[in-house]
């Protein structure tokens, strides 16, 4: 019976470090939350692939009266009256320099309004929510959306 308990706590004990890795990353579920309504928008699915980080629209949270699989009218490039869901909305996102839970570098595009920005984004509360700014020029000229993990 010790030994057994003595083996799973150390089984416990290692497994712990990457139980907390895995929060200082952004990869995984992440829903988004309307800054004028404060509801749910859409889930956002972030992956890592060559080091660099993106963002593809899995789900959106949409009314009974309102369009479930709407396309992109309104994009400026080849995602042009493509479908929302499915989409790549964040891209070119890489780990900033020297700072844990920090990437930069990269682009986000409101699907609404058509729109790409610079973005940056940064996990805080150990993981649980990450906030993602977008912006034109400088970060200082831009708006911070704070997303949820979902996973």
């Amino acid at each position: 019976m010790k030994t057994t308990t003595l083996l799973l706590a150390t089984a416990l004990t290692l497994t712990m470090p990457f139980a907390g890795a895995q929060e200082k990353s952004a990869v995984g579920l992440w829903k988004t939350i309307d800054d004028h309504s404060g509801k749910p928008k859409a889930l956002v699915r972030i992956s890592e692939a060559n080091g660099e980080y993106s963002g593809k629209i899995e789900k959106l949270f949409r009314g009974p009266d309102e369009d479930q699989n709407p396309k992109c009218d309104k994009c400026p490039d080849a995602r042009r009256d493509q479908p929302i869901i499915g989409m790549t909305i964040l891209s070119g996102m890489k780990p900033e320099d020297g700072s844990a839970g920090e990437y930069g570098g990269g682009q986000i595009l409101d699907p609404t309004e058509g729109k790409i920005y610079k973005s940056k984004m940064t996990l805080a509360d150990g993981g649980a929510r990450l906030d993602v700014r977008g912006y034109i020029g400088v970060p200082l000229l831009g708006r911070t959306q704070t997303w949820v993990r979902a996973d």
